[in-house]
């Protein structure tokens, strides 16, 4: 039961002969023992694999709302497919492809050598012929040798043709760092693909945003990069009813109010979404109200979403795990310097980022580089508290 969402469960118990009642007794006890067992405070009662059922809500992990997004796309049209190192046979390097092999056929979903030049190449000169290819790369750091597809092939296309030639193509895969695989394999890719004209970047917090993002990605018309996060595969989330839907999609451009609040804001996107959450409650207790914007989309920013939540709270805090120089929160502050926003602004903006070095490789470094709990309540505080000098 653990992989399976809530309308295969019968199906599956036909299958092994196991009646429905039985499940749906079983399914009521994980429900029970789920709320009986401590939960995290950083994904807000979210808990590791598992799915359930209450009301209109499913719970399912990130692994499996991307699965869904994936299966609903290529049931929905022929010419999806994916290609990439061990996306088929393997299942997936992280089993998000997880069954598709089977369902699709080795057509559909494409095992590769390792050669991330050769075989995104390959998958952009498909999308210029009425293909919709998704390019999984087994960390984004591995894209690194696909760069010069991926931007001057795929970003730059449709303006060079003239506006004739578009490529709808996916790039999507692990982000940022994961738990000890050190400076090669631990860079966040933000800045650097959203930097690039022509090209889409969304990087999503949560099961709607994955599944809603990914839908969109392979549905737009223009290449769509998706920075997903390896520590983040494995975490439950609730999926609305709304969200079940074979046609839900989630406009890429669009941020997210994921917490209001009044004194401050702390904008953000990705994996940290959670720790701004976290801060949030932290600032509560101490009579301070956190807004948390959850960007989704890096390229193109939502720029009236930035601008509001300044000029409501006053104050901003970004937050980022990539490098300070030329980051996503370098952009917003200029942002705010360029447009009316200044005006509303009552404190000096604040950046939480990485450290500015490669990612050490023992983990009381690696802590000490990625942005903890405490620095974003300092970042706040310093914005919030801050005193004229005597």
């Amino acid at each position: 039961l653990r992989s399976t969402t809530h309308y295969e469960i019968p199906k599956r118990a036909l299958s092994l002969h196991i009646p429905d009642h039985f499940v749906t007794d079983l399914i009521m006890f994980a429900s029970a023992l789920r709320t009986a067992l401590p939960t995290s405070r950083r994904f807000a009662g979210l808990s590791i694999q598992g799915s359930k059922r209450t009301l209109a809500t499913v719970e399912l992990s990130v692994r499996d709302a991307i699965n869904a997004a994936l299966d609903e796309e290529m049931e929905r049209d022929d010419g999806v497919y994916i290609i990439g190192e061990e996306v088929a046979q393997y299942q997936g390097a992280y089993k998000v492809t997880k069954g598709l092999y089977q369902k699709y056929g080795d057509k559909r979903v494409i095992d590769t050598p390792i050669t991330e030049m050769g075989f995104t190449g390959l998958a952009i000169g498909s999308s210029f012929k009425g293909c919709r290819p998704i390019v999984e790369f087994m960390t984004i750091n591995f894209a690194m040798q696909a760069i010069d597809q991926i931007v001057n092939s795929a970003a730059k296309q449709y303006y060079m043709s003239g506006g004739t030639l578009s490529c709808p193509i996916v790039f999507r895969g692990p982000n940022g760092n994961s738990a000890g695989v050190a400076a090669q394999h631990s860079q966040c890719f933000a800045s650097w693909y959203s930097h690039c004209p022509g090209l889409k970047v969304v990087m999503p917090y949560d099961c709607e945003d994955y599944k809603g993002l990914t839908k969109a990605a392979i549905r737009d018309e223009n290449p769509v990069m998706i920075l997903e996060h390896e520590l983040m595969y494995g975490v439950t989330m609730p999926l609305s009813d709304e969200a079940q839907d074979k046609d839900f999609v989630i406009p890429i451009g669009k941020a997210k109010t994921q917490l209001e609040g009044t004194d401050v804001s702390v904008i953000t996107f990705g994996k940290n979404v959670g720790l701004a959450l976290e801060a949030a409650e932290v600032m509560a207790t101490k009579g301070v109200s956190v807004e948390v914007i959850n960007l989704r989309s890096l390229r193109p920013l939502d720029l009236d979403a930035i601008l509001a939540t300044a000029k409501k709270t006053g104050r901003v805090v970004t937050l980022e795990s990539g490098w300070p120089q030329n980051g996503i929160g370098a952009e917003i502050a200029a942002i705010l310097m360029e447009t009316d926003a200044f005006n509303y602004l009552d404190a000096p903006m604040e950046r939480v980022t990485g450290a500015d070095i490669p990612m050490p490789y023992a983990l009381e470094l690696e802590n000490a580089a990625l942005p903890q709990l405490s620095d974003v309540i300092a970042a706040i505080e310093r914005t919030t508290y801050r005193k004229l000098a005597a």
